[in-house]
């Protein structure tokens, strides 16, 4: 990787003091008031180590589209989200300040700065790298200006008979209030001109959502074929003299706005949470803007009445050369050239649950002994997925207990409850309808669900259930055995081969008895707050992670080999990260593994000299949380990142994973992360990401990229 992979914290002024959580130890005083780093700064700088990874020419071609695509979709749901909440604050005068210090207007201000850098970043790879690229190897973006006339006359007629009846031209007039835009749709902003009074009008035609953003056109030259892709805007654009008959136009220009998609449903106003969640669904399509994407050759005349009309300030505009919305990338993702994508790799089978081919049966497997699951790289669907359907299909199953934050479209662990629930099992599925995006999907198969008898629950007011838990009664005998997985990753057989997860499958009494007690409290009125085996929150997560922080600087006080190791997605809540900034003071040595945003300041003298902050961003989102205390010999894991919407408004569990043998699989995995040779990207104490390891600091040692090692060490067939 090279220098252009360095990821800057701009420069910020001297800051008011924190106004963070309060610190639950009075150690906290003695820390610098200075110590976090701005979140939302952070979460821009790991949205700019995925557009490194689209930068690496080392990658396959179409690999380095698919993380233009991530960083595209990625900052449209930074802006729908976290920008729409400091806007809020900013215009109600909730003057509520970043952990770091910051007054949102302040945040608002630095965001926009760095934005509008990274856009032109994104843009740049996508036209002068990635773009000539593709163009070499037979896959091109086109306009209309590069078809010759078959071409032209061929693509006429598919506008005339698929495009043009759908598209709807929208005046601007007296007679004619500006169009209602809705977030996230693309735009053609037209000015024509009446070739009978001369007289100059603005019009509006909305690119069609519902087709694909390219029109694919087979093009052969003298040696090859050539898949060419036509975007949709410059094909209706070729054609507006069709929709303006009588009018010349004068100019057009794409644009898009991004609306706030944050909402919040008032649980104790409304008795029907399912009817409430659907009103405010609704009107999510109608959010303040918070962004106005415009191509960079849009004149300054348009621009105006476009601020004026959508009410848009102008510090929220991005100019964009080139295409807008580069998700569309993911449609040239999909052509068919395997030597230009990450060769396939088909996920192992845990050997406790036989082969593939002749699978054994999963409750025996677990009597025998736990089971940890590793996905992508040990197989979903025979591992999680198989002991869902099993216990589905055993008729000595008496119940099964799951919860549901995520699913895929076709889900066949939804699928499964529901033949369970057929078959006369007791099936208790807490859906939780508020996960964002996921809304609408949860909706349906709640009601799926609750049509085939399943006892559908949505969860705790106030709370989100965010936990990955599933339990399973069985009879066996004359005893009743429960069986029990835990996992870090959603119930989803698709993103299971994306995302980096793990997960622990056991018939251990006491987490059986720990998920049952667990599930009462989420069906019913029990008020459990302390379990066996698990931390729970929103009361046990904070709490126990910090105890079992103090508790390795005490062990570490008597002389024993302390050491922290933190796997993570997140990491800005302020008393865990005063927790590690005492546990560094006290000399133990913390080693973190963080995707993306990180408040943590480390190598700071007299602070955090003793912590390390890496990132690992590559084929696979690294998902998993994984924590180990060495001095206590104990390693957890579970759903919670180190956030305040995690330990404060949702469930969440840890698991506590006691089996050696899974301990020693969970070792490896950090062992691989935090490898001196291992590819990723190092915080400073300055705030900077910058790309390790650097030339020369090897003496002659192998680069090594996390995640393909973990692959060939699991299947090395595949080598």
């Amino acid at each position: 990787m090279t220098e252009t992979n360095t990821v800057k914290q701009p420069v910020l002024p001297n800051p008011p003091p924190a106004a963070a959580a309060p610190a639950v130890e009075t150690e906290s005083a003695r820390l610098p008031a200075d110590r976090y780093l701005n979140r939302e700064l952070s979460w821009l700088d790991f949205n700019t180590r995925v557009l490194a990874l689209a930068e690496d020419e080392s990658l396959p071609l179409l690999e380095r589209a698919k993380f233009l695509a991530i960083f595209a979709s990625n900052l449209d749901e930074f802006y729908m989200v976290r920008v729409a909440g400091l806007k809020r604050r900013a215009e109600t005068g909730l003057m509520v300040r970043s952990a770091d210090g910051r007054s949102p207007s302040e945040q608002l201000a630095l965001i926009t700065a760095r934005a509008q850098e990274i856009a032109d970043r994104h843009a740049r790879v996508f036209l002068d790298s990635v773009l000539p690229a593709l163009t070499a190897e037979g896959i091109a973006i086109i306009d209309w200006s590069d078809l010759d006339g078959d071409e032209r006359q061929r693509l006429s007629g598919y506008f005339q008979d698929q495009v043009f009846p759908v598209l709807t031209p929208l005046a601007v007039d007296p007679a004619h209030p500006f169009p209602y835009i809705s977030g996230l749709s693309l735009n053609l902003a037209v000015t024509v001109k009446d070739s009978a009074t001369g007289g100059e009008h603005f019009a509006r035609v909305k690119v069609p959502d519902n087709v694909d953003r390219f029109v694919r056109v087979r093009r052969t030259d003298s040696t090859s074929t050539i898949a060419a892709f036509l975007p949709m805007e410059a094909l209706i654009a070729a054609h507006l003299d069709l929709l303006f008959p009588g009018m010349g136009v004068v100019e057009q220009h794409s644009f898009r706005i991004t609306r706030n998609a944050d909402f919040e449903v008032d649980e104790d106003r409304d008795e029907d949470l399912l009817q409430a969640l659907e009103r405010e669904l609704a009107r999510r399509r109608f959010g303040s803007p918070v962004r106005l994407e415009v191509s960079d050759d849009m004149t300054e005349h348009m621009l105006d009445l476009l601020l004026r009309e959508l009410d848009v300030d102008p510090g929220d505009v991005i100019q964009v050369p080139g295409l807008l919305d580069l998700s569309c990338l993911w449609q040239v993702y999909g052509v068919d050239r395997p030597n230009l994508k990450d060769a396939p790799y088909v996920p192992a089978t845990p050997p406790a649950f036989g082969e593939r081919e002749t699978p054994r049966n999963v409750f025996a497997a677990l009597r025998e002994g736990d089971v940890l699951v590793h996905h992508p790289y040990d197989s979903f669907s025979t591992s999680v997925q198989r002991f869902i359907e099993q216990a589905a299909a055993d008729p000595q199953v008496l119940a099964i207990k799951q919860t549901l934050y995520r699913t895929s479209g076709d889900s066949p662990i939804v699928n499964a409850l529901i033949d369970a629930a057929e078959a006369g099992k007791q099936v208790v599925a807490l859906v939780e309808i508020k996960a964002r995006f996921d809304e609408q999907a949860n909706i349906k198969w709640a009601r799926a669900l609750e049509q085939a008898g399943v006892h559908v629950v949505y969860g705790l007011i106030g709370l989100k259930t965010h936990c990955k838990t599933c339990l399973v009664v069985r009879r066996e005998g004359a005893t009743i055995r429960r069986y029990c997985h835990i996992g870090t990753g959603n119930y989803n057989p698709k993103t299971a081969r994306l995302y980096e997860d793990v997960g622990l499958l056991t018939a251990a009494p006491e987490i059986g008895a720990d998920l049952t007690d667990l599930f009462n409290s989420l069906t019913g009125y029990s008020r459990k707050a302390n379990y066996r085996n698990l931390l729970v929150a929103p009361q046990g997560v904070r709490a126990g992670i910090i105890e079992r922080i103090r508790r390795e600087i005490e062990l570490a006080g008597q002389g024993k080999q302390a050491r922290i190791r933190l796997k993570a997605n997140a990491i800005v809540d302020e008393q865990v990260i005063d927790a590690l900034y005492r546990a560094s003071q006290a000399g133990v040595p913390v080693q973190i593994v963080v995707r993306g945003i990180c408040g943590l300041r480390p190598g700071v003298p007299g602070m955090s000299e003793n912590i390390e902050v890496r990132s690992i961003l590559g084929r696979f989102l690294e998902h998993s949380r994984i924590m180990h205390f060495q001095a206590q010999d104990e390693y957890w894991i579970g759903s919670a990142d180190m956030m305040h919407r995690n330990l404060d408004r949702r469930v969440e569990v840890l698991a506590q994973v006691k089996d050696p043998r899974l301990s020693e699989q969970l070792g490896s995995i950090l062992d691989s992360a935090l490898y001196p040779a291992t590819r990723c990207w190092v915080l400073g104490p300055d705030g900077n990401w910058r790309a390790r390891p650097e030339p020369g600091e090897l003496h002659g040692e192998q680069v090594r990229d996390h995640q393909q090692f973990l692959m060939r060490l699991r299947r090395p067939d595949q080598q």
